[in-house]
């Protein structure tokens, strides 16, 4: 299973970005999708969370800044960040909690990481 990601680079504060991951490989079934941050120095910390019927969770701060949806037919997961803040600047993972038959337990894939940079 690999997860690749998309998206991310350098904006303005109050830009917008759009980060996205697509898995793929040998997968029954995708539970919980989402996006980790890990900021210089920083432990990484979740940003947000979607489930496999959609319901979402979000890290206070983005709260109604990002928003997380998916495409369960595609195996995708995405993240739409508005007015992006300098505290914003992280590198942003994304994840999957992926059963690879309907006989195996569920486990975390991880995509390859992409920088956001917010810069005043």
């Amino acid at each position: 299973v690999q997860l690749v990601q998309s998206g991310g680079g350098l904006v303005q504060v109050g830009e917008s970005l759009r980060l996205s991951c697509a898995a793929s490989g040998s997968i029954f079934s995708i539970n919980d999708m989402g996006w980790y941050r890990q900021a210089p120095e920083k432990q990484r910390e979740l940003v947000g969370t979607i489930s496999s019927a959609g319901f979402t969770n979000y890290k206070f701060s983005v709260k109604g800044r990002f928003t997380i949806s998916r495409d369960n037919a595609k195996n995708t997961v995405h993240l739409q960040m508005n007015s992006l803040k300098p505290e914003d600047t992280a590198v942003y993972y994304c994840y999957a909690q992926v059963r690879r038959s309907w006989y195996s337990a569920e486990s975390d894939y991880w995509g390859q990481g992409t920088q956001v940079t917010v810069s005043s």
